[in-house]
């Protein structure tokens, strides 16, 4: 099975649904974090070092198991040759 089609079965129920839009923006920062560090074949370590963070916060951030400040968030992308953008839609 796929992760599409487990993720749809999944989606199906409500309050599962209603859970995981709530952490959507989370899971969009995950993402778009570990894709720019995988696009500049940067290590966590080597991205630890260009930005001052310890590795096991950007691991923990990475991890869905860190809350960062948008301070650190703005650190990371700095680090990535990105900059961030916030809406509200």
């Amino acid at each position: 099975m796929k992760y599409s089609d487990i993720k749809e079965m999944f989606l199906a129920d409500s309050e599962t649904k209603k859970a995981y839009e709530e952490l959507e923006p989370e899971y969009q920062l995950i993402y778009a974090m570990v894709e720019s560090r995988r696009e500049k074949n940067l290590s966590q370590q080597e991205l630890a070092d260009v930005t001052g963070i310890n590795r096991s916060d950007i691991s923990k951030i990475e991890n869905g198991n860190a809350n960062p400040s948008l301070r650190t968030i703005k650190r990371v992308a700095k680090g990535l040759g990105k900059k961030v953008e916030i809406r509200f839609i």
